[in-house]
């Protein structure tokens, strides 16, 4: 039995930049400033990405717990407007949707996501590509927790509830693009997969000691092997 968690931004797809430019829309329209353009996104949750531009920003932590779901409200609005507008720069990474169909076909796997979306915004990238979101049973969103190491028991607990039975962390395999996707579920025992398809390279990722580091997700051979071995 293995429940297998999918991160979405730069694994399972990529939106040219659409959830960046909504993000700071809504912090702009919320708190009046879009915070540091140096500030990178890559592995972090909504939450954390809101908390930490607007501190640096000088937003105390009760202002911004107070107007965090105005600017989800208005961020998921934007990304909508961006998606819709622009519907080609939403792009469904190479061998995703053959692995997605060869792991639902195979008994002893579940199939979940674990991102720092929340969920409203993961929702909607993924209706972008037409990945069909019924067939993650078990997912752990952005929304559930603002530290992305707290999202791997999250749907450890889930899978359990779902699925009648104790799930050990040993059963998990994380799928992801940045080095917090390979050390997100380390106090665990999860296994974590890490995919060059978002910034990070091979060289870099295997630095953070992952079970395996693919190119993409393009062979699917390969990436069966890596999660089901």
């Amino acid at each position: 039995m293995k429940l297998v968690l999918f991160d979405i931004d730069g694994t399972l797809l990529r939106t040219d930049g659409a959830g960046r430019r909504a993000m700071e829309r809504a912090l702009l329209t919320v708190f009046g400033t879009t915070g540091s353009p140096e500030y990178r996104f890559d592995g972090k949750t909504d939450r954390q990405i809101t908390r930490e531009q607007m501190r640096a920003a000088g937003f105390t932590d009760a202002t911004i717990d107070a107007r965090m779901d105005d600017v989800f409200e208005l961020y998921v609005a934007q990304l909508t407007r961006e998606l819709d507008t622009n519907p080609a720069q939403a792009e469904r990474l190479a061998g995703v949707p053959p692995l997605l169909e060869r792991l639902r076909a195979h008994e002893g796997v579940t199939l979940g996501l674990l991102t720092g979306n929340i969920e409203p915004g993961a929702r909607r990238k993924l209706a972008a590509v037409d990945i069909a979101w019924e067939q993650f049973r078990v997912n752990a969103f952005g929304s559930d927790h603002e530290e992305r190491s707290a999202l791997p028991a999250v749907a450890q607990q889930r899978a359990t509830t779902l699925l009648g039975r104790s799930i050990d962390g040993s059963q998990l395999v994380i799928i992801g693009d940045t080095p917090a996707d390979i050390h997100c579920g380390r106090s665990l025992g999860v296994r974590a997969i890490g995919v060059a398809t978002g910034r990070f390279s091979t060289q870099e990722l295997a630095q953070h000691d992952p079970y395996a580091v693919l190119d993409s997700l393009a062979d699917t051979d390969a990436a069966l092997d890596a999660i089901l071995a």
